[in-house]
């Protein structure tokens, strides 16, 4: 593995589409940018920041985040994801997220992503059959 190291950063936008909305999504009735694909967003710029940092072998899964959506942002707005690694502990990564549109903070988000070896994790999932 690279360094991961605390400071690491990377930014990733979004032009906002019908697609990304509450409405579409399923997570609300209104036009705006849905948190679910604002949440995709920020857990993409941390993807994207550790792409040079992991060998191969290794990925990153998301584990928790907390998000704080602030401001509604319309369709045709671009929100940009700022995303700084605050944290290395073992496998454990620690993000901060502020995701800005028109250079006013929209939202901030704590995210934790687990490292793992690519293999042993796709080998351990199982085809299952589930209902709600």
């Amino acid at each position: 593995m690279g360094q991961c190291d605390p400071g690491l950063k990377h930014a990733r936008s979004l032009q906002v589409t019908e697609a990304h909305t509450a409405e579409a999504v399923g997570s609300g009735d209104v036009p705006v940018l849905a948190t679910p694909a604002l949440l995709a967003l920020a857990e993409g710029a941390c993807v994207s920041a550790l792409a040079d940092e992991l060998d191969p072998s290794q990925t990153t899964v998301g584990t928790w985040a907390e998000v704080e959506h602030t401001k509604a942002s319309p369709v045709g707005a671009t929100v940009c994801a700022h995303a700084t690694l605050i944290g290395h502990h073992n496998r454990r990564l620690e993000f901060r997220i502020a995701v800005e549109q028109d250079g006013e903070q929209v939202a901030l988000v704590k995210h934790r992503r687990m490292l793992v070896d690519r293999e042993r994790f796709l080998q351990k999932l199982a085809p299952t059959v589930t209902g709600c």
